[in-house]
């Protein structure tokens, strides 16, 4: 009887709970590692090697800090950071590359949302669940050229010639180039966002209960040139003053990405109204060779050389060091997702448009938005929704190459300023700004 009291003493005092006992430092370092790619697709790391090798450029997010903002009109976020947001750490895999990080492996350290009994934090957003991502094609496309296999060519016949009246108005031909994009998803059909409340640019509060995204349809991930933008983003470090080393595989997924876009309509218009307009030569494959080095050619950013380019900064952003940390660039919708999707991305609600009456809702394809990236507030951007990526590489080339600084335009129902900005004969930045 005495041992049976004692049994049950020990029971309630938690005495012989093991789920309590503090982990050993390994075991809670290897739980708190995943990929990005396991992150995204939900899938956790058992590989428990490390690298001896110097983890250079190590990039995290510490929590309750307060960061500065934005490229443009941007502000420190005054917002507590343990206030809504779910805490998550980021560094570099010390499972380093050969050039010293693994780009863009932002680790997520898994803080796990207590039960405590049903009771959840107040003002707290809903948790979103990793997004399974079919991604075993990606690494297909590391593969030399000759190893990859691609779509059909595109056979739209007389419609990607540009007509007089294209060739002799920009709009016009920007917007030949919104009915050419075939792979636009539909609302309600292929994803589904919701726009939560709206704001002024300089208001602090978070208007958005939710993320942006309610979902996106797992068949776009199997599309193509969606799948092989996909393979591009965690090509880079975010850091803006970091050298980017560009491996030989990430030149085979650069080249892939440019020859499956260029069998589609918006980029074979592109190179029929550029070479109508004499910039480019009529050979296709030069015409191929411009894009990626338009592209993907590197240059100095920050006052670092070989930095970054146009596709990081336009379509997946960077985050500048010095002094105040900014939010520079980032302008896509698919980047936004996966980060929104990864934790990464705080959504805080749309800017208020310009003209009454003109309220966004689930059926927008051009928004312009509030979020944090990591913590540092970008407090106004707008972006394209649900455009394929061959349309936006398109159309901001047309842009570069035809146009100026301002370039106001209309894009079926939108009316909308193309703001491009250079760096010599290179694109500095390129983005949509609604106009209603």
């Amino acid at each position: 009887m005495e041992g049976l009291i004692k049994g049950l003493i020990d029971v309630a005092l938690g005495h012989d709970n093991k789920e309590d006992e503090e982990p050993a430092p390994h075991d809670r370092d290897d739980r708190s590692r995943s990929s990005w790619a396991q992150v995204v697709s939900g899938e956790q790391d058992n590989d428990n090697e490390r690298s001896d090798r110097t983890n250079q450029n190590r990039w995290s997010r510490q929590e309750n800090t307060e960061y500065g903002s934005e490229e443009s009109g941007s502000r420190p976020s005054r917002r507590p950071q343990n206030q809504k947001t779910v805490h998550e750490g980021y560094g570099k895999d010390e499972d380093v590359e050969q050039h010293g990080y693994n780009k863009n492996h932002w680790n997520k350290e898994e803080n796990e949302v207590e039960n405590h009994d049903g009771w959840e934090t107040v003002g707290r957003k809903p948790q979103r669940r990793p997004h399974k991502i079919q991604m075993d094609q990606w690494n297909g496309y590391k593969r030399p050229a000759s190893e990859q296999e691609y779509s059909d060519e595109v056979e739209i016949g007389a419609n990607i010639e540009p007509s007089e009246e294209e060739l002799a108005d920009l709009s016009q031909a920007c917007n030949k180039l919104w009915e050419l994009d075939l792979n636009r998803l539909v609302p309600g059909k292929d994803y589904e966002i919701d726009c939560g409340e709206g704001k002024k640019v300089y208001q602090k509060e978070d208007m958005a209960q939710g993320g942006l995204f309610s979902w996106l349809s797992k068949d776009i991930f199997r599309r193509p040139t969606f799948s092989r933008f996909f393979s591009l983003l965690d090509n880079y470090n975010p850091d803006q003053g970091s050298k980017e080393v560009v491996t030989s595989e990430e030149r085979q997924e650069q080249a892939a990405f440019i020859e499956e876009i260029s069998r589609t309509a918006p980029i074979k218009y592109l190179h029929k109204y550029l070479s109508s307009k004499g910039i480019i030569s009529e050979n296709y494959q030069d015409f191929k060779r411009m894009m990626t080095t338009l592209w993907f050619d590197l240059y100095g950013r920050g006052g670092t050389s070989r930095s970054s380019s146009a596709f990081e900064h336009v379509f997946v952003g960077e985050i500048k060091q010095r002094g105040e940390q900014e939010v520079s660039g980032f302008h896509n919708w698919l980047q936004f997702y996966l980060e929104e999707a990864k934790g990464r991305v705080d959504y805080q609600g749309y800017i208020f448009p310009r003209r009454r009456g003109q309220i966004p809702d689930s059926e927008t394809q051009l928004l312009t938005v509030q979020f944090e990236w990591n913590g540092v507030l970008k407090s106004v951007s707008s972006i394209f929704v649900g455009v394929s990526p061959e349309f936006e590489i398109a159309l901001y080339a047309l842009c570069f190459y035809m146009g100026g600084e301002d370039n106001h335009i209309q894009l079926g129902p939108y009316p909308v300023n193309i703001k491009c900005y250079r760096l010599g004969d290179r694109i500095g930045s390129v983005f949509p700004i609604a106009e209603c």
